[in-house]
């Protein structure tokens, strides 16, 4: 019997003072079964970076052609593709023909150095990817906020992140690898 993916519920405030986007979303994320907590809270810090009324969650890890994330126009053009961790680069060249942008959040400490330093130069000529490396011990202090319900307040300034709930909170602490153009 296959396992089921677990739901959960959140209703995210951004307050991103860096793009002038305030806005509250209720959002419903389901959890593969091989997805860690570390990893779906990371989908959610995604989303609350790149917050929009159109950015939509892909299936992700179930498919191999939709990104974690993304963005699409009002004709099904991608605008914006977000993938988390170290995706191959053939994916990341493909997504990069696909999307007007291409964002990679990987968030798994010293192997995050590893993969960059493969693939880097295999994806240089992908003028539209960006890629995050978000600190490990950030990511692990926000999968510590991790609950079947959520109710969480992100906070992002001058590109520091905080995230709340009314248990605690997690400065998400990373730095960009690589700027696409815009």
């Amino acid at each position: 019997m296959a396992v089921k993916a677990t739901i959960y519920k959140a209703e995210l405030q951004v307050n991103d003072m860096d793009r002038h986007h305030y806005a509250a979303y209720a959002l419903t994320l389901a959890q593969h079964p091989s997805e860690t907590e570390e990893r779906l809270m990371v989908r959610l810090l995604a989303f609350a970076l790149h917050a929009d009324e159109r950015l939509a969650f892909g299936r992700g890890i179930s498919a191999d052609d939709e990104p974690d994330l993304w963005l699409k126009d009002l004709t099904g053009a991608i605008e914006l593709w977000i993938d988390l961790g170290q995706p191959d680069d053939q994916r990341i060249r493909r997504a990069c023909g696909r999307a007007q942008r291409v964002v990679v959040i990987n968030y798994s400490g010293r192997g995050a150095d590893i993969w960059w330093e493969k693939t880097a130069s295999l994806v240089e000529r992908c003028r539209n990817l960006t890629v995050l490396d978000l600190a490990a011990s950030s990511c692990q202090t926000l999968a510590a906020l991790a609950s079947r319900n959520l109710r969480l307040q992100c906070f992002i300034e001058d590109g520091q992140v905080q995230v709340l709930d009314e248990s605690g909170n997690a400065s998400v602490m990373g730095m960009v690898v690589r700027q696409g153009a815009k």
